[in-house]
């Protein structure tokens, strides 16, 4: 196994890198799509086939992406350079680490968009704004708040400043500490939620929501919806885990890791599931309101009920680490890229990028307001950036990933980097890797496209 280091720094143990992780897969979708998306598909069965997706296809290019992260101890961009040379490939296999930046990029600019209503709701609900509201009067509130530039500029800002200071601060004084305190809180909030919603009275419903074994609810359209939200819930396809795979260290599991990277973001989302639905069967709400979950539904809930201001600060609080977290990963490959290309300081290099994605994310935030009438391919741009992201440049740079690693690395290369024990282990991870995970993904990016341009 080589024994390259990072410029950039390194994880202090292989806990940090568990967590970092952890809060980059762990974001915005967790909390509101994937308890629903599983009580409305089968329940306990759709939480099961979700379960076998992950391991066929989360886990296994999750591993590829953290091999080459730590093989090249690079930018996602220069690492897949680099291990495309020690293969004897060549260079051109960087492009599919600029794919990843990029979309990383692109994801940021509307994603602190959406986290700066995050921010808005946070301040709210500390003041006693949301106190007393109906479901009308709530949904005004959002609406207004979608109309009105001005505060949509200034949270956005708010936001992408943020995570910029933590960029700045590099690998050990930036990410890890970030990771150390977000975490943890992150955790702590969903529990003591948790914990609430155990009391409420209407936990059994939200049990059987999310658990109750459905097998007949499960279609193989939702099928599909659970291997797709297997993909993109892990951050895979950004060049997030593979820039946070070059700072691991080379003694640590990468199997073992990313299977704790993949059950703790289940974890999340189905306590996330657990801690919300109780208090919207409680409130007689829609479970089914996506989005309008978290910013129309949820907070007339918290308004009516007895200390519902505080749980719905702490709710908020605990969507805002997680978007939060989510966003610095982000970043993070470029920012890297930039310091190796540039040979600036980490500070100069996130303020590069703070001001870019600070500039495109105007485009997204005047998508509800000022510039709503600018359309590309029919879609306002904050639509057509999560359209090109999602539907095209995240699952493309999955496959490519898995296409690379399993085809074109030698096995003697990706058996030294993983290190298994088991050389059977190994041969079932290629195996998956070659052939189940290209062709999942393969499938849930044709489809998403075809229903995406059919609809």
């Amino acid at each position: 196994m080589q024994n390259k280091q990072s410029i950039h720094g390194a994880w202090a143990n292989r806990w940090m890198f568990i967590l970092a992780a952890t809060g980059s897969a762990v974001g915005l979708g967790n909390i509101w799509k994937f308890p629903y998306i599983a009580g409305e598909n089968g329940g306990g069965a759709f939480v099961l086939v979700y379960l076998v997706c992950i391991l066929l296809v989360g886990v296994p290019i999750m591993m590829a992406e953290v091999l080459v992260g730590r093989r090249g101890r690079q930018s996602p961009i220069n690492s897949m350079r680099e291990a495309a040379y020690e293969a004897g490939h060549h260079g051109r296999w960087a492009g599919v680490g600029w794919l990843g930046v990029l979309a990383g990029f692109l994801i940021f600019s509307f994603y602190s968009v959406v986290a700066g209503w995050v921010l808005y709701y946070i301040a709210g609900m500390g003041s006693g704004k949301f106190i007393g509201l109906g479901s009308d009067q709530a949904g005004q509130v959002f609406a207004a708040l979608l109309e009105d530039p001005k505060t949509l500029l200034i949270w956005h800002t708010v936001f992408v400043v943020l995570v910029m200071m933590v960029i700045a601060g590099g690998v050990n004084k930036g990410l890890e500490r970030a990771t150390r305190v977000l975490m943890p809180l992150l955790f702590v909030l969903l529990f003591v939620l948790l914990g609430y919603s155990i009391n409420s009275g209407y936990f059994s419903q939200g049990w059987d929501f999310l658990f109750h074994f459905k097998p007949e609810a499960l279609t193989w359209e939702a099928v599909l919806v659970a291997m797709g939200h297997a993909f993109f819930t892990l951050s895979l396809g950004m060049g997030c885990i593979m820039a946070y795979g070059s700072y691991m260290g080379k003694k640590d599991s990468i199997g073992g890791t990313v299977l704790m990277i993949a059950g703790l973001d289940t974890l999340v989302a189905l306590v996330a599931g657990l801690a919300i639905f109780p208090i919207v069967f409680g409130n007689q709400l829609d479970p089914g309101a996506g989005p309008g979950l978290m910013f129309i539904t949820l907070p007339v809930a918290f308004s009516q009920m007895a200390g519902g201001q505080v749980f719905g600060f702490l709710f908020f609080l605990m969507v805002g680490f997680a978007a939060w977290t989510s966003a610095i990963s982000l970043m993070e490959p470029g920012a890297a890229w930039l310091v190796e290309k540039l040979g600036v300081k980490r500070i100069t290099a996130a303020s590069i990028l703070g001001f870019l994605v600070w500039a495109l994310g105007l485009l997204a935030l005047g998508s509800f307001n000022l510039t709503s009438d600018l359309l590309l391919f029919g879609m306002t741009a904050f639509d057509f950036l999560d359209f090109l992201t999602a539907n095209i440049m995240l699952p493309l740079g999955g496959l490519l990933v898995a296409i690379f690693v399993g085809w074109y690395l030698p096995r003697e290369m990706t058996e030294d980097e993983l290190a298994l024990r088991s050389s059977g282990i190994y041969l079932i991870w290629r195996f998956v890797l070659r052939y189940i995970s290209p062709a999942a993904v393969a499938v849930v990016f044709a489809l998403n496209l075809y229903q995406k341009l059919a609809g």
